[in-house]
Parts: C-alpha cells; sequence; structure tokens
C-alpha cells in the first residue's frame, strides 16, 4: 500500500511538473507571438518621413487664412489642421503651436521657435498682421506670396528639364558608341596604329578605359560631383558660385531676374503687410538666394539706418537696374513705396517668365548641336582611318 501510495503521490508531482510546463511553454509562446505581433505591427507602421514641404506650408495657411476668416478661433483652426496632417513631423509642429497659444503666447511667437520651418518673412508678417488686426488678410496674402515663389521655382526647374534630358541621350550614345560599337573596329586597325589619325587613337584609348575601368569612373564621377557640392557649400566656393551664376552667357540673365524678381516682391509684400522698413530690408537680404545680392540689400539696410533712402543706396550698387531705383525713388518721393513695390516685381516677374521662355529655347538647339557634333567626331574618327587605309591598299 505504502508503494502504491508513493507511485500514486509520484504520478501526480508528475502530472503538476508537466502541467506546470506546459502552462510556462504557453506563457512563453504566447509572450513571443505577443513580442512578434508588436514588432510587425511596428514593422507596419514603420515609414520615413520628412519635415514639411512647402506645399505643405502653403495649404497649412490657405487653411488657416481660411478658418479664422470664418469666425473660428485659431486655437480650435490649428487642432483642426493638425488632425487632417498626415505628415507625423508636421502635425506634432501643429499642435506645439496650439499648445504655446493656449499657454499665452502669440500666432508669431509660437511661429518663432520653429524658425527651420517658417522663414523669418512669414513670422514677421504674421507679427504685423497681429499688430493691426488683420491675420486673415495677411494669411491670405502670405499664401499668394508662398504659390506665386513655388510657381517660380517650378518655372526655373522645368526650364532645365530638357537640357539635362538631352545631356543624358548624349553621354548614353557616346558610352554605346565607345563601349560596344568602336571595339568591333579595333581588329581591323590592330598593327596599324601608326597609320591612325590622332582622333582615332584617343577615341580608342577611351573606349579601352570604358571597357576595363568602368567600375572606377562611376565612383570617380561621384566624388567629382560630391566634391563640386561640398566646395560650393563653403564660404569660399559659394560666392565663387554666386558670381558665376551672374556672368554665364545664358544663365546670368535668368539668374538677375530671378534674383530681382524675388527681392522686390519680397519688399512690397512686407511693405503693404506694415512691416518696419528696416526689418523689410534685413528680411529681404536674407532669402535673396544669392551672396552678392544679400551684400547689396544689407548694405541698403546699413545705409537706411543711418537715414538715407532706399533709392540712394540702391543707386551706389550695380546689380540693380538704373530704371528700377529711379521708380523707387518716385515711389518713396510720392509715399507709394508698396504700389510701386508690386508693380515692380509683377514686370519683373513677367520679364522672368519670359527669360526662361527664351533660355529654354535657345539651349534646346546648342544641345542638339553639340550632341551632333559629338556623335559626327565620333563617327568621323572610325571612317577617315578606313578611308585612309582603303587609299593606300588601292595605291599599291
Amino acid at each position: 500500500m505504502a508503494t502504491q501510495t508513493l507511485t500514486r503521490h509520484e504520478e501526480t508531482a508528475a502530472s503538476e511538473n508537466w502541467q506546470g510546463r506546459s502552462s510556462n511553454e504557453n506563457a512563453r509562446s504566447s509572450a513571443e507571438s505577443g513580442a512578434n505581433g508588436s514588432f510587425s505591427d511596428k514593422l507596419k507602421g514603420f515609414r520615413v518621413e520628412f519635415g514639411p514641404s512647402r506645399k505643405d506650408i502653403l495649404h497649412f495657411t490657405s487653411q488657416l487664412a481660411v478658418m479664422i476668416r470664418a469666425g473660428i478661433s485659431i486655437q480650435d483652426a490649428l487642432e483642426g489642421i493638425g488632425g487632417q496632417q498626415e505628415n507625423q513631423k508636421f502635425k506634432a509642429v501643429i499642435q506645439d503651436l496650439k499648445t504655446r497659444i493656449v499657454e499665452g503666447n502669440s500666432f508669431s511667437q509660437a511661429l518663432a521657435e520653429h524658425p527651420d520651418i517658417f522663414s523669418n518673412l512669414y513670422i514677421n508678417m504674421v507679427a504685423a498682421a497681429e499688430a493691426s488686426g488683420s491675420l486673415s488678410d495677411m494669411l491670405q496674402k502670405l499664401a499668394e506670396y508662398l504659390d506665386e515663389e513655388a510657381e517660380t521655382r517650378s518655372q526655373v526647374k522645368s526650364a532645365m528639364v530638357y537640357p539635362v534630358i538631352i545631356a543624358v541621350m548624349a553621354v548614353s550614345v557616346t558610352v554605346f558608341l565607345l563601349c560596344f560599337v568602336l571595339p568591333r573596329f579595333t581588329a581591323i586597325f590592330r598593327g596599324k596604329e601608326h597609320l591612325l589619325p590622332m582622333p582615332t587613337i584617343i577615341l580608342m584609348a577611351t573606349s579601352a578605359f570604358l571597357r576595363n575601368w568602368w567600375y572606377l569612373l562611376l565612383p570617380g564621377i561621384g566624388g567629382v560631383f560630391w566634391g563640386f557640392y561640398a566646395f560650393i557649400h563653403t564660404t569660399t566656393g559659394s560666392l565663387w558660385w554666386d558670381k558665376t551664376k551672374l556672368v554665364l552667357p545664358l544663365i546670368r540673365t535668368l539668374c538677375r531676374s530671378l534674383y530681382i524678381t524675388r527681392g522686390l516682391h519680397t519688399m512690397g509684400v512686407l511693405t503693404r503687410a506694415g512691416v518696419p522698413i528696416l526689418n523689410t530690408l534685413s528680411i529681404t537680404a536674407h532669402i535673396s538666394g544669392n551672396i552678392l545680392y544679400k551684400n547689396m540689400w544689407l548694405y541698403v539696410y546699413e545705409e537706411v539706418r543711418q537715414g538715407k533712402k532706399v533709392a540712394s543706396a540702391l543707386a551706389q550698387c550695380k546689380l540693380m537696374p538704373s530704371s528700377v531705383v529711379q521708380m523707387i525713388h518716385s515711389g518713396e518721393d510720392s509715399g507709394n513705396m508698396a504700389e510701386v513695390l508690386r508693380d515692380i516685381s509683377n514686370f519683373y516677374g513677367r520679364e522672368l517668365k519670359a527669360t526662361i521662355k527664351a533660355v529654354t529655347s535657345m539651349i534646346e538647339p546648342i544641345m542638339i548641336v553639340c550632341m551632333g557634333c559629338l556623335v559626327g567626331f565620333i563617327a568621323m574618327s572610325i571612317i577617315l582611318p578606313i578611308f585612309k587605309m582603303s587609299s593606300l591598299v588601292s595605291g599599291k
């Protein structure tokens, strides 16, 4: 009986141990499945997001202007816009703006906490609107300004699309001819290198380099572009590049029109918004986009700070056309500076569009001619030696 009782106790203990192990394994498997589920959920929810784009800021400004004009408080407007925002980083910024306003800060003070998203122009125009009590109208003007800036950038970028496509096609055709067509003629020229003209020798050496060392070419080109990019982002390189853009034959007209239009348009918008002239000149200098024009506006800022007029200071600068200086002078004398700047910026905006169209129409045939000359040079470098050897054979 004792043996049976002991056996029964052992079976009970074994059963309890098995149940304990089973429960532990179930708990472990459920924990692992939970961990795997949370990891998969995180993986599904993972996405790479950048900061708000210019288009996001434009939509935010337009929506905010409409909602404030409709009588909605700025806190409720920000909450509504933030709830519809898909960009999580921008959504967090909008929520921070609302929080700061609830804490007692003004809208312009809240915007100033995010200088990497909202420019000085944006912040100063909002501050001027808060002082005058016309926030909805000012936001609408800001939206129009951002829209015009986006259109100008789009026009400049679209003007460069066709030349880039032609350049890529020219490089592709050249590489194809050198790597796949020219090697077929190498057997014909083998042993007769002394009869080949210099262009053919150079072309054959280039072909051999591309076929044998192509894996060094792409890193080399990438290194050149990276070095150029790093150079133009240094102080010396940035100054050199900004000077170069103003002296290149085709680009200089486009760049000058762009910088003048941007500066005068910004001045006109800020002046109509009631921003003080010194703040207007400082903001205009920092959004000019070119170091030379930035220095010009900063020089005007210093002159005006000492009591001189804007037109007299601009007259000392060679970057601004004399006709523009005369019109600004008349605007200062008549007290219609904002209207004059608006008319000038509209005029140069139309001239910028015409310049973009003219530059594009000039670049297209130039690129086609360059591509034709390149392909023709390769073809003649291949054909000329054949004609030369044929004449030698017939002469024998």
